[in-house]
């Protein structure tokens, strides 16, 4: 985020109040960048104070359309605050320069909603219980629906013209509200009909998640059993539990509680390592007790003692848009998701998209697909500009009856390197089967071995997002490193594009561990001709069981040039993104069959 001089942000605000309509019974009304700005802090549904801003298109407006803009983890409302930055989703105030009523508030748990010290002593009664809880439906999706709900009351908001969009922690809450569209999850976790403060009836009339998770539990602890061009059911994709993304974790466990980016006010300088955020003593409350859910994913495997069951049951049944009943048919749904994204890739959105597909064929759908997102990814400028327009263009039609249908299927932009270069594309299909025209089939009879031990740790390390500095470019040297497995999937020839989820099949013999303790980690890679150097392609992690497996690496995104080759590395960790396996193992690969999705 763009910060402006204290002195410039001054001047921006030095304008007349506004003496009437304040929204949310907000008193700090100021005119700002030609629109209406209110802060303050609102309690939502169960007291706590969430720090909240309102933009509004005039002092005046009456019956809008809303735009409600939800920040990513450890960030803040200001993400959407700053006239000069416009993040995944534009900023508040070229919404509310459209004519929309732009809601947006900090997270409770999060920096001045109960995050940081000096909040809690502004109030202390109504902070006691203002805790983080993870994206929790029952407490951070319920906050959104109790300001849009009071929003509604007043007049200021269209019950029929309600729209959410976010990134990132923000992406994974909008994309539950979808889910829930008309729903409200109760503390116990039964569904009742949402309806405002007042009594009115209301629900989702437009969602647009960016780079969202659907599946908290994939999410951090892939297993390897979900697929692109299907749909997946809950016990495929969480037993055996998966491999935790160590460095993603440890870093979201830092962003709880100190601030590690950006989130100050705008004007203010960023102060790394300040107090932001607010966690539940460990046992104090069991719906909001991240410090013991850390804790315990962080000894790792075996997963199957009564702790980490009730935590994987848990955030599947409350943090989870996939699995919360999809009997309410979701509101026209864009979804926006990065190839090169380690954190929340495309197959978070891609197996949302399937299931809705299958379950309600007509419900308008788009999916925008590109290098953008977290760590590795380059956020290309031309695509962030695009994916902010086609969000811009699916609210206005759905919300103001503005503008053409925007079109459904999926639209994707292929990663180049260095970033600097135009990404390639677009390509676009109906389905995302549908954006590769063929499949390059290779197949390896004679069995290899992998070891846990085995790899080159600076690899692994050059691959990490925290320590290789989450650069999807980054070069690394070719070589058969010890205890892992290296296969020629391409010789070379003439230039081909990769786009979908790279497909392998195996027969697997694992000893020293039980097989879903174990893990096969796998790398494709683009080599150059003369075999000096190398680039990651898609990258994946699997739980494997003795016999024949078959299983997806992440989907990607990715021109091959000609003459150079491809080649799949197989190996028992990729640490430090992935955990090691707790004991030692090796797994015997044989009869191995690769597929590789083309343009």
């Amino acid at each position: 985020m763009k910060l402006l001089p204290l002195a410039a942000v001054a001047a921006l605000f030095a304008l007349p109040s506004m003496s009437t309509g304040a929204p949310l019974g907000l008193d700090g009304c100021l005119r700002a960048q030609s629109v209406y700005q209110c802060s303050g802090t609102v309690r939502s549904w169960d007291g706590v104070p969430l720090d909240t801003t309102v933009v509004l298109p005039s002092a005046k407006s009456r019956n809008r359309p809303l735009v409600t803009l939800i920040h990513g983890f450890g960030n803040s409302k200001y993400e959407y605050l700053d006239p000069t930055a416009s993040a995944y989703t534009g900023n508040a105030f070229s919404w509310a320069k459209k004519g929309y009523v732009v809601l947006t508030y900090t997270a409770r748990g999060l920096w001045g909603s109960c995050g940081t010290p000096e909040s809690r002593l502004a109030d202390p009664s109504g902070c006691a219980r203002g805790y983080i809880h993870l994206a929790d439906a029952r407490y951070e999706v319920r906050d959104a629906q109790t300001l849009i709900g009071r929003l509604v009351d007043e007049g200021l908001v269209d019950r029929a013209r309600i729209g959410v969009t976010g990134d990132s922690y923000g992406g994974g809450q909008s994309l539950m509200l979808a889910a829930l569209r008309d729903r409200v999850m109760l503390p116990g976790g039964r569904l009742v009909r949402w309806r405002s403060p007042g009594g009115t009836p209301l629900r989702i009339a437009a969602a647009a998640p960016v780079i969202p998770w659907s599946d908290l539990v994939t999410a951090a602890a892939p297993n390897g059993r979900v697929t692109a061009n299907g749909i997946t059911s809950l016990k495929r994709a969480t037993s055996p539990v998966g491999v935790l993304k160590s460095t993603f974790v440890n870093g979201i466990s830092l962003a709880a509680r100190f601030a590690i980016g950006p989130g100050q006010p705008v004007g203010e300088p960023f102060v790394f390592g300040r107090p932001i955020g607010f966690l539940a003593a460990p046992d104090d409350d069991p719906d909001a007790d991240i410090t013991s859910l850390i804790n315990r994913t962080g000894r790792g495997e075996p997963y199957t003692d009564p702790e980490a069951l009730s935590i994987v049951s848990d955030i599947a049944r409350f943090h989870s848009a996939y699995y919360i009943d999809p009997g309410s048919k979701p509101p026209p749904l864009m979804l926006a998701s990065g190839f090169t994204d380690d954190l929340f890739p495309v197959d978070e959105v891609l197996r949302y998209a399937n299931r809705t597909r299958k379950l309600y064929p007509r419900s308008p759908l788009s999916l925008y697909l590109g290098d953008f997102g977290h760590q590795r990814a380059s956020n290309d400028p031309v695509e962030r500009a695009g994916l902010v327009r086609r969000i811009g263009s699916w609210f206005d039609h759905y919300l103001r009856k503005a503008g053409k249908s925007p079109a459904n299927g999926v639209t994707a932009y292929v990663q180049t390197c260095p970033k600097e270069r135009p990404s390639i594309g677009p390509f676009r299909a109906a389905t995302f089967a549908g954006l590769s025209r063929r499949i390059i089939k290779s197949t390896f009879p004679p069995p290899r071995t992998v070891l846990s031990a085995g790899g080159d740790p600076a690899t692994g390390k050059a691959l990490d997002p925290l320590a290789g500095g989450g650069d999807g470019c980054i070069v690394t040297a070719p070589q058969e490193a010890p205890g892992t497995a290296r296969y020629r999937v391409r010789n070379g020839g003439s230039p081909i594009t990769i786009l979908g989820a790279p497909k392998l099949s195996a027969r697997i013999e694992v000893t020293g561990l039980k097989p879903a303790e174990a893990q096969i980690d796998a790398r494709l890679w683009d080599v150059t001709p003369d075999g000096q150097s190398q680039r990651l392609i898609a990258r994946g992690v699997y739980r494997p069981a003795n016999g024949l497996n078959s299983w997806e690496l992440h989907p990607a995104a990715w021109r091959v040039q000609a003459g150079h080759g491809v080649e799949l590395e197989l190996l028992g960790n990729d640490a430090p993104s992935y955990r090691r396996s707790n004991d030692s193992f090796q797994a015997t690969i044989s009869s191995l069959r690769v597929e590789l999705p083309t343009r």
